[in-house]
């Protein structure tokens, strides 16, 4: 089976929340899966003042090269300005060894993300990721309409073609809801589906091993 890592980058939580959905989604499929964040790069005084969630679960990841071990890599960030946020840019911006190396091609890639209001940037923050995983030689897979949640003006959801998504609300007060996360799920489950098949060994390697 695939070895999968969820990595992320969340100020208030609702990243963290989504994180967990995509592993949970990951791990259905068989996948092994670890969960790990970026690290903070807002002076201390700044991320305090704003009110940044300093104590979460998941474990730090400071070495880029890392990346390399894994079969599929799901990059959850939210927008800023419409773009990625820049604690998530400057540990993607260190893997030019991975990137020159060719160590990620091949690789299945996936990306989340979260915006305040239903119009604020959600596509192309998830964009601005998906550019740098093409870069990096791997093959994408979104959050296809084979989940119909996404679908419907019913309720106000997040949800694209391109990935999962959440709604914050202006103050952050809106936490991912119940259709939102089984949304990150369902990526999650298919991107470790389409890794399961990459990673799995085959006839030809099974000889060449024996």
């Amino acid at each position: 089976m695939s070895k999968i890592l969820v990595l992320y980058y969340s100020s208030y939580g609702h990243l963290a929340q989504m994180a967990d959905a995509v592993a949970e989604g990951a791990r259905s499929a068989g996948a092994e899966v670890d969960v790990r964040r970026v690290p903070e790069t807002a002076p201390a005084e700044v991320a305090a003042a704003a009110g940044f969630i300093a104590d979460q679960s998941h474990p730090l990841i400071e070495d880029v090269g890392e990346l390399a071990n894994y079969d599929g890599i799901i990059v959850g960030a939210p927008t800023r300005f419409g773009r990625m946020p820049s604690q998530m840019a400057a540990f993607l911006d260190r893997a030019g060894g991975l990137w020159f190396t060719g160590a990620l091609n091949g690789k299945v890639g996936g990306a989340f993300t979260s915006t305040a209001s239903q119009h604020g940037g959600q596509e192309t923050t998830l964009f601005s990721i998906l550019t740098n995983l093409l870069h990096f030689g791997m093959t994408i897979v979104g959050l296809d309409y084979g989940f119909a949640g996404q679908s419907g003006v019913d309720e106000v959801k997040g949800g694209s073609p391109y990935g999962a998504t959440t709604i914050a609300d202006g103050d952050g007060s809106r936490m991912p809801s119940p259709v939102e996360l089984d949304g990150a799920r369902y990526q999650g489950r298919r991107i470790a589906e389409l890794a399961n098949k990459i990673a799995a060994p085959t006839p030809a390697r099974e000889a060449e091993t024996a």
